[in-house]
């Protein structure tokens, strides 16, 4: 009898695992993520979607993105599309983006565009300056030597006959800019802090006092590995961690201001930037479009992908489910899970990028041509999911 009884209990044990497994699939051809296939009704918030939006700003992304073989096909199919909710649906098949324990639920934070106020020569103001690209900063693709390397990059420079970490912030910031035989300036901006947060944000605009605005661009980092400031704010007990945010950053910066260099100079990583004609434009090589495209990790989102998002607003808590498109990329957007959501420009955007710190679900759209080569495993759920 306890042998039929055990029998029977294994069996239910069997069966409530079975229903609580999931199919896990792998795109190692796209991707190093994990995938749930997921149907259009499973999306929050899709049928309510603008579509005519959502597709207009993935053609505009398709002028880059249809270089990537996986997208050239649907690319080229999206320029005589004239019902945008068809498209999708009908060469697109959505995957839900799965972490390591099974977990669907993934971190969301913001960006914008910010204005500074800056000057194309030197002053007792302006005294900030905004560098492009030095002239003996390398940086070098490894993947033909080394193949499995083909997502990174080696930034450095030469010093004899090695090559050697390019300098940190704190090294860069004390040289004399004027008389630098490698560092190009494009402007000066009036605010240490607001330059700090310009490298952060990856783009902007300078408003000089004629009225010209410079648009700014990335172009290159320096190597160093991005450090958050807000974390040792946090540890050191000065920001409570439900209240950090880009506002009460500032706002502790400039009641301080005598610990200002100390803090931001942890940030050992520095952006250099080059002026363009074209507002704030992401690594795909396109015009960014505020609350339509998002900033990720490539080795899990590859660029130029649809991506559906779930996820609230930072300040009234009300959903948003958008249809964008993975646009551009950043040195602290890094996970399975992960998306930069790009608000644009202006006082609100600010806001929104400054507080957005959101849980969220990422769906991903992958063109059904590129389904092929795929492999999938089983995977348990945790009794608690």
């Amino acid at each position: 009898m306890l042998k039929y009884k055990s029998f029977i209990f294994s069996s239910i044990l069997l069966t409530f695992f079975a229903g609580c497994s999931q199919k896990v699939e792998k795109f190692p051809n796209i991707s190093k993520a994990n995938f749930q296939q997921s149907s259009w009704d499973d999306i929050e918030g899709f049928n309510k979607d603008n579509f005519n939006i959502a597709l207009d700003v993935f053609k505009k992304d398709c002028k880059a993105s249809k270089k990537y073989e996986n997208l050239k096909d649907v690319c080229e199919k999206s320029y005589l599309e004239s019902n945008p909710k068809t498209f999708f649906m009908t060469n697109f098949t959505p995957y839900k983006l799965i972490s390591d324990d099974n977990s669907d639920n993934g971190l969301i934070t913001g960006y914008y565009e910010p204005l500074l106020h800056g000057n194309l020569e030197k002053t007792n103001r302006y005294k900030f300056p905004v560098y492009s690209v030095p002239k003996d900063l390398l940086s070098i693709d490894l993947s033909s030597a080394y193949p499995t390397l083909k997502d990174m990059r080696l930034r450095g420079k030469i010093v004899g006959n090695k090559v050697i970490p390019y300098d940190t912030r704190e090294y860069i910031d004390k040289i004399d800019s004027k008389n630098s035989n490698n560092m190009k300036i494009i402007c000066y901006v009036d605010n240490k802090i607001d330059l700090f947060f310009l490298h952060i944000q990856g783009s902007g605009k300078v408003k000089l006092p004629n009225g010209d605005i410079l648009n700014i661009g990335y172009a290159q980092q320096n190597g160093r590995k991005y450090f958050a400031i807000g974390k040792k704010l946090i540890d050191d007990g000065y920001i409570k961690k439900e209240d950090i945010s880009l506002q009460t950053i500032k706002a502790w910066l400039l009641k301080n201001p005598q610990r200002v260099d100390e803090i931001l100079n942890l940030n050992p990583s520095y952006v250099f930037f080059n002026q363009s004609e074209k507002t704030a434009t992401g690594s795909l090589g396109t015009q960014l479009t505020a609350n339509r495209n998002l900033a990720v990790d490539r080795k899990y989102i590859p660029l130029g992908y649809p991506v559906f998002i779930n996820t609230t607003n930072p300040i009234n808590n009300k959903p948003i489910n958008k249809l964008m498109v993975a646009a551009d990329t950043g040195g602290a957007i890094k996970g399975k899970i992960r998306a930069d959501f790009f608000f644009g420009n202006g006082e609100l955007a600010e806001e929104l990028a400054g507080k957005m710190k959101q849980p969220g679900k990422l769906y991903i759209f992958i063109p059904k041509l590129a389904n092929s080569g795929h492999k999938s495993e089983v995977s348990i759920n945790k009794l608690n999911n």
